[in-house]
């Protein structure tokens, strides 16, 4: 197993190496990625990839279901990070079509830590159960609620002290919430974007 990574890994530098010669010598001496990512681990959703950007582009969190908790250090420390050291001022929540995450929680299928993880998600169940209630099957409601999802994680990033205080100082900082399609490979805009506190 290890020894095909290697050499994944081999050709791959190789590739960018002969593309860009001081790629790596530029890489090594600092990063000054653009975007913060934050989304979901499943292995078929690679942030870099699937926006066309290089290594170094992308400042990347990923958790089970793209959530944002309050209590998550994990989450809490890349957001402080990325905002504070880094200087970055867009940051995607990106959800995705089929997350079985999701469907976990929508089906009640998680258990043990998963099912503690995923609990915030009930919320979001409960808060929209009429409209998911009257999507016909339930392969429209899974996708539904990942959208919802996305909406709950942007809204949870927009009331976190970190970026609340990053905007009460000034600071320019920009949250996008997108989803990404497992059977299309497309990113669509939910056209859900906070840039600023709420108005009082």
């Amino acid at each position: 197993m290890l020894d095909r990574l290697l050499a994944n890994n081999r050709k791959w530098s190789s590739g960018i190496s002969e593309r860009d010669p001081t790629f790596f010598e530029r890489l090594s001496h600092q990063q000054r990625p653009e975007y913060l990512w934050i989304g979901c681990s499943d292995s078929r959703v690679p942030a870099n990839e699937i926006v066309g950007l290089d290594p170094g582009e992308v400042f990347v969190h990923r958790n089970i279901a793209n959530l944002v908790h309050t209590v998550d250090l994990n989450c809490s420390a890349v957001l402080h990070f990325a905002i504070n050291e880094l200087n970055i001022s867009k940051i995607l929540l990106c959800g995705h079509y089929g997350c079985s995450g999701v469907r976990a929680a929508l089906t009640r299928s998680a258990s043990g830590i998963s099912e503690h993880w995923l609990g915030p998600l009930q919320d979001t169940i409960a808060e929209h159960r009429g409209e998911l209630d009257g999507i016909e099957g339930e392969q429209g409601r899974h996708d539904r609620l990942c959208e919802l999802n996305v909406e709950r994680q942007v809204h949870n990033l927009a009331h976190s002290p970190i970026v609340q205080k990053a905007w009460s100082s000034g600071k320019d900082v920009t949250i996008h919430g997108v989803i990404y399609g497992l059977r299309d490979g497309l990113l669509r805009d939910l056209e859900i974007m906070v840039d600023g506190p709420p108005s009082p």
